[in-house]
Order: C-alpha cells, then sequence, then structure tokens
C-alpha cells in the first residue's frame, strides 16, 4: 500500500506568483499559469536546469520530462552548445543584414529533411506555422486552412477566441486526426476555397492519448491533399529533431510540401524553421511579405547548427528511442498491474498516459496522479505528453517510474472502479 507523499515548500513560488500577478496579466502567460497544472501542487517559478533536472526557487529538484514543452533534446546548461553560442557572440548577432551562418544552417536543413529544398529561418512555433499558411494561401491564392493539431497563438490558429474577429476564425476548419472521411467531407466542403491542409504527422490532441499514424493515414492525407489542390504542411515542430533527425516525414516515409520544424532544432535557444519544396516557397521572394527585426539574429543559428551536429556525431535520437521503448513497456506494465483505468499511448520519444472516462471520477483520479507524482520529484504535466531527453539517466528514468507506480496506487486506494 503506498501512501500520499508530503506536500512540497512552495513557499517561495507562491511569494513570487502573488507579485507577478501584480506586474502581468495572470502573472505569465498560457500554459505556464498554475491552473494548466494542480494549483498549489506545482512550482511556479524555476532556479535553473541540469542534465535533464530542473529545480525550483524554493530548492525542489525534479526529474524533468516536460522538457520545457519539447525543446529539450540534449539536457540544460549544454557546453558544447553554450559554447558555440558564445563563439558567435564575440563576432556580434543582431546586424541589418544577414551573417554566413545562416547560409551553413539553411544547407543543412536542406540535407536532412526529405521536403526541404529552400529554407526561411524564424522564431517561435507559431511564426513558422503562420508562415507555411501564410505562404499556402499565397501560393494558391485560396483562403481556407483544414487543420489538426495545436499549430500556435496566431490569429489563424489559436483555439481561445478572444479577440479575434469571426471572419479570421472561419477561415481555419479543424478535422479529426485519424479519421480520413472527416477531411474528405471538409474538403469538398471547402474545395472551391481550399489553400492547405495543416497537420501534426504524431496526434497529439489535448488531455487525450498521443496517436502514432495510422498505417495508410499519412499517405491517404497526402493524396487527399493533391486530389483537392491544398498544400501540404506538416507541423514537426515537436517531432522534428525527435522523432528523427529528418522528422516523421523522414520516419513516416512521406513528403508533405511545406514543413516547420522548431523546439528540438536548438536545446531551446529561440529558433524555428519553414521548410519547403521551391515552387512554394519561392512566393516569398515577391509576392507573400515574411520580415522580422530579429529573425536573422545568429546566436540561435548557431545554437541549432552545433545541437544538429551532437545529434548526428552521437546518434542522440537512437538513444532516445531506446530510452523511450524501455519506459513506455514498463509504463504499461505498471498501469496494468495497478489495474488503472488509464491508456498508455504515444511514441518512444514522447510517451503519455491518459485517464479514461470510466466512471465520474476520472478527474479526480488524474489530479491525484499528478499531485502524487510532483510530490515525489517528477515534473510532467496533465494536459501535455511528456517526452524523454538524451540527458535522461537510466536512474532518472527508473526513479519516474517508481513515482508514476506509487501515485497509481495511491490513485487506485483513493478511487477505486466500482
Amino acid at each position: 500500500m503506498a501512501l500520499s507523499a508530503p506536500k512540497l515548500n512552495l513557499a517561495k513560488s507562491m511569494q513570487m506568483y502573488e507579485e507577478s500577478q501584480k506586474l502581468s496579466p495572470g502573472g505569465m502567460m498560457g500554459i505556464r499559469r498554475p491552473y494548466n497544472f494542480i494549483p498549489g501542487e506545482y512550482p511556479i517559478f524555476l532556479e535553473r536546469g541540469y542534465g535533464g533536472h530542473i529545480v525550483d526557487v524554493d530548492g525542489n529538484d525534479y526529474i524533468d520530462m516536460l522538457c520545457a514543452y519539447g525543446p529539450i533534446i540534449m539536457g540544460y546548461d549544454e557546453n558544447e552548445i553554450n559554447d558555440a553560442v558564445k563563439a558567435q557572440m564575440e563576432k556580434g548577432f543582431c546586424f541589418s543584414l544577414v551573417q554566413p551562418i545562416q547560409n551553413e544552417l539553411e544547407q543543412k536543413l536542406i540535407d536532412i529533411i526529405p521536403c526541404a529544398e529552400k529554407v526561411i529561418l524564424v522564431k517561435t512555433g507559431s511564426d513558422a506555422t503562420s508562415v507555411a499558411v501564410r505562404i499556402a494561401r499565397g501560393y494558391t491564392e485560396k483562403n481556407t486552412i483544414l487543420r489538426c493539431g495545436y499549430h500556435g497563438w496566431h490569429d489563424w490558429a489559436v483555439e481561445v477566441h478572444g479577440g479575434v474577429p469571426k471572419c479570421v476564425q472561419d477561415l481555419t476548419v479543424e478535422f479529426e486526426y485519424g479519421d480520413l472521411h472527416d477531411l474528405e467531407t471538409k474538403l469538398k466542403e471547402h474545395k472551391d476555397d481550399l489553400a492547405g491542409i495543416i497537420i501534426t504527422p504524431v496526434g497529439h490532441p489535448l488531455a487525450k492519448p498521443v496517436m502514432t499514424p495510422p498505417a495508410g493515414y499519412l499517405q491517404s492525407v497526402r493524396n487527399l491533399a493533391d486530389n483537392y489542390g491544398a498544400v501540404l504542411i506538416f507541423d514537426e515542430i515537436r517531432t522534428g529533431f525527435r522523432v528523427s533527425i529528418g522528422g516523421a516525414q523522414a520516419q513516416y516515409g512521406i513528403t508533405p510540401d511545406l514543413s516547420t520544424f522548431g523546439k528540438a532544432m536548438a536545446n531551446g535557444y529561440p529558433i524555428s524553421a519553414v521548410v519547403g519544396k521551391s515552387k512554394f516557397m519561392d512566393v516569398c521572394e515577391k509576392k507573400v511579405f515574411i520580415s522580422s527585426t530579429f529573425f536573422p539574429n545568429s546566436l540561435e543559428m548557431a545554437a541549432a547548427l552545433k545541437c544538429i551536429e551532437i545529434l548526428q556525431r552521437d546518434k542522440i535520437i537512437d538513444m532516445v528511442w531506446e530510452k523511450g521503448k524501455i519506459f513506455l513497456k514498463e509504463l504499461e506494465d505498471i498501469t496494468n498491474a495497478a489495474n488503472a483505468p488509464a491508456q498508455v499511448s504515444g511514441i518512444p520519444p514522447m510517451p503519455y498516459l491518459t485517464f479514461n472516462k470510466v466512471d465520474d471520477y476520472y478527474k479526480e483520479r488524474r489530479e491525484r496522479f499528478y499531485t502524487e507524482t510532483i510530490r515525489r520529484g517528477l515534473f510532467i504535466q496533465p494536459f501535455h505528453h511528456w517526452y524523454i531527453s538524451a540527458r535522461h539517466t537510466e536512474a532518472d528514468l527508473e526513479k519516474a517510474l517508481v513515482a508514476i507506480r506509487e501515485a497509481l496506487q495511491v490513485v487506485m486506494q483513493e478511487y477505486p472502479i466500482k
């Protein structure tokens, strides 16, 4: 019988949170607000990170399997990457013109990503997906985008519609991952004004099981896009440089017209990329406008080049997959042994556990589970899949599994299936 773990001391975090709400709306933005975790149980301010761990301002140390929502593919405080950034810093990094390192990184992306014939470097995932959508609209001279997955905070994609004009909302239509009938129905409905399809190739709906592509699904999406004249965009912000060095498109053998990459590309430095076939990308030369003061900044480019070099040199993605395979298998065994109404899902680099709606207590089970895991030093999140990084040691992952096992035992003791 597992006992509930003692509550963490979060006094300093809570004090800083009170201060922050006087300084910024909600204290911080969006997914980092406390209500996206378990209020009162999770830290709110972090002090530092090392390896596969984070340490909060109260000194609590956690195994971090949220990995900054995905960018940390290596680990925190990576000396080789930081040194590459410092060397670039000595040359300067923000100019009126671009630096040679831009060509070097763009060529690297073209070399390793199947659909990449040309590249546009930007800063965030939302930047990249919005550029890709603008390219699709510019190329087709049409407006409607069919979407599947989370694609960022800009007007065309945001899921909370406050401040977004209705006419803009109506130009984006959502379809269900894995449901070809739903996709084709919406393609037929919007065929006269259809610009593109944007999809996360590995499905990760909010608080639902992470879905590997069903057999033949991505190829069928590719075929439907061609049949209806839609530009096919793979949103690989999460899967790029984690599923494989060339993204999910390389892993599953389906080449889109455009793709977006970010997160693990530079191990936390802010950079993303839109890559694609020249005939689509070339609309940005005269027809479609893309510009920003900070897009050409080179520190992030240096970080990305060094990160990609390490990923290839040390076969990091293979290592992450092997760790993930073991973790997923043990996670499934633990869940089954606990007789928990929960579903293990995901792919080895991106595991997840979802509580099934078998009765009226699934939300209570979920909240109790995440309360117990954070108290046991495992940092994961109720509404976002988890990640495995290179610096998660065998001991880290074993400790994470112990925390999960004990948490599930507490959950089933307090909320048994009736």
